[in-house]
């Protein structure tokens, strides 16, 4: 995952229940690893990317609770004046490696 994007208790409290239901993410091929769009920027476009199995995780169950925390995350950030730094995040995809998903990482040679 990239940098832990809870900031505020609210929105800490969602996020640890997505880390819970995720689990260990646990796979067998890479047809089973998805990535969840995690919280805001002020920019627009999502903050982070978590790795999930969907052969152990409820998707909709998953979606909802992104979805909380998302809206969390819009409100801390409208309440701050946060200001955006302009970057995006790209969705990195995810692959299973050693049994667990993990976001790709992509080589030296990708662009």
């Amino acid at each position: 995952m990239t940098p832990d994007p809870a900031s505020g208790a609210g929105s800490g409290d969602t996020l640890s229940r997505i880390r819970a239901l995720v689990g260990d993410a646990a796979c067998t091929d890479d047809c089973q690893c998805h990535t969840l769009a995690l919280g805001a920027r002020p920019g627009g476009g999502s903050q982070a990317y978590l790795a999930w199995s969907s052969a152990c995780t409820d998707g909709t169950a998953l979606a909802l609770l992104a979805e909380q925390f998302r809206q969390e995350r819009l409100a801390e950030i409208a309440a701050s004046g946060a200001l955006s730094d302009c970057r995006f995040l790209p969705d990195p995809g995810a692959v299973c490696r050693a049994g667990t998903c993990r976001l790709n990482q992509p080589g030296p040679d990708a662009a």
